[in-house]
């Protein structure tokens, strides 16, 4: 980014640094007021939990009642554009070996269980990023007896995602925030 301004750099749209937040409460528009204090606060307990995850990095993505749009996007991370395998970032099957748990969907109530399990069978320090709108609140089917209303229901969530679906860049910011590298 800072060897070429003129091709990347940090917008103040949905990819800005902004996009992703460390509370549900910061994607609201306009923003309730929060003081500095509290957003260092929660930005330094997150930094504790995850000085471990540096160098390396493994992601456990889990789809608790997605409309696949969020996939594809997470899909695209792996490609030759966005590339985060050169950054240290990791995709794996089992929650055992995994650093993040990335979580799409609104949470359907079927996917309760199955997304504990996972969350619960994650070695410590391990954080959880709801990936777009669905995951953040439920989205169109909030009110829906289907879902929970957001992945906060079964699970407790660090970084908060937006976008239906957030891009690849937005997905790999909070990644970014999630481990401290932001």
């Amino acid at each position: 980014m800072a060897e070429r301004p003129d091709l990347f750099g940090w917008s103040q749209g949905a990819t800005g640094p902004a996009a992703a937040g460390l509370s549900r409460d910061a994607l609201v528009v306009p923003e309730p007021p929060e003081t500095g204090e509290a957003v260092e606060a929660a930005r330094a307990r997150l930094r504790e939990r995850t000085a471990a995850l540096r160098r390396s990095v493994h992601v456990r993505h889990v789809d608790a009642g997605s409309d696949g749009s969020e996939e594809w996007e997470i899909q695209a991370l792996l490609g030759p554009v966005y590339d985060i395998g050169r950054l240290g970032v990791f995709f794996t099957a089992s929650p055992r070996h995994a650093d993040v748990l990335l979580v799409t969907g609104a949470g359907a109530r079927g996917m309760s269980g199955p997304l504990r399990t996972t969350y619960d069978g994650m070695p410590d320090p391990k954080v959880v990023i709801a990936v777009g709108t669905d995951a953040v609140s439920g989205g169109l089917l909030r009110e829906s007896e289907a879902v929970t209303g957001g992945v906060a229901a079964t699970v407790p969530v660090d970084v908060w995602l937006p976008g239906s679906p957030p891009s690849p860049f937005g997905i790999l910011n909070a990644l970014l925030i999630a481990v401290g590298h932001l």
